[in-house]
Formats: structure tokens, sequence, C-alpha cells
């Protein structure tokens, strides 16, 4: 067996096997995210999180977990547009991390008579690890996603045309 016949067996392969690794890397994405918000929705500090951009961030939470587990079934399957949404989706929580936590962090709240600062540097750094975290695995999955599809599209082309060659 050559190096050629190993690589043609790997191609081969794609055409009965699924994308597992695209597919668990977005559900480890959705993972880190859900880590993210109970981080960030437990805290309780004075009237700070009782505000519109937390009912937003709530919402965006909801979408980019069903996003996400749309994706990572897109991918199982092959689907190169699946792929590009999940690099939308690892953008998206770059930017995340400059709304919520950045305005968290920034923020002083009066309770009683003492200010307090809404999020400490210790919360704001675990938080943005997550994001980034999540953001690096759907990057990762839209990647292989889109390589692996892009290879078996070319691979079913080839043999599209060598049946057509061969008159079968």
């Amino acid at each position: 067996m050559t190096l050629n016949d190993d690589a043609l067996i790997k191609k081969d392969r794609l055409r009965f096997t699924r994308n597992k690794l695209s597919a668990n890397l977005t559900l480890l994405a959705i993972v880190f995210n859900a880590l993210y918000f109970v981080s960030i929705y437990t805290s309780d500090v004075g009237s700070y999180y009782y505000r519109l951009i937390i009912g937003i961030s709530v919402v965006y939470n909801l979408l980019f977990m069903l996003i996400a587990f749309l994706a990572s079934e897109g991918v199982k399957g092959y689907k190169m547009a699946y792929g590009y949404l999940l690099l939308a989706l690892g953008a998206g929580q770059i930017i995340r991390i400059f709304i919520l936590p950045m305005d968290a962090k920034n923020a002083v709240v009066h309770l009683e008579q003492t200010e307090q600062i809404v999020m400490d540097n210790a919360q704001f750094t675990w938080v943005c690890v997550l994001l980034v975290v999540s953001a690096v695995l759907c990057f990762a999955a839209g990647i292989i996603g889109i390589m692996k599809t892009g290879t078996l599209v070319k691979y079913q082309a080839e043999l599209e045309k060598e049946a057509k060659g061969s008159g079968t």
C-alpha cells in the first residue's frame, strides 16, 4: 500500500462516514458558551443585570446554542454552508467580549452607601477565556468542515467524471 493509496482511501471513506470531529467541536463550543452564561447570570450586583442588554444576551445565548447545534448536524453531513456559519458564530463569540463583559467590568453600582464594581478582573478573565475557547472551537469546526467538504466534493466530481468516461 503506497502513500497515494492511503490518501485515496481517506477520501473514499469520507463518502461513508460522518464528520464527527467538526460536530463534536461544535458541541464543545456550546458547552463553553453555557459555562459563560452561567458565570454571567449567577452574578447579582445591584440592579446592573436588570437591563435590556441582559435580555438581549439571554436571547442571543439561546440562538447561539440552537444555531450551533443545527450547524453541528450540518457539518456532520458535509454541508459547506454550515462550515461558514460556524466561522460566523466564532466571530460573534469574539465580538461578545466587547459588549457585556467589557461593559460589566467597567461598570460601578451604588449599593447602600458603597460603590462596587460589577465584574472583577477574575470573573472578566474567566468569561473572556470561555468566549475565546468557544470561538476557537467554532473556528476549528468550521475550517475542518469546509476542508473535508471541499475534499469530498472534489472526489465525488472525479468519480462522476471517471464514471462518464468509462461509459457506465
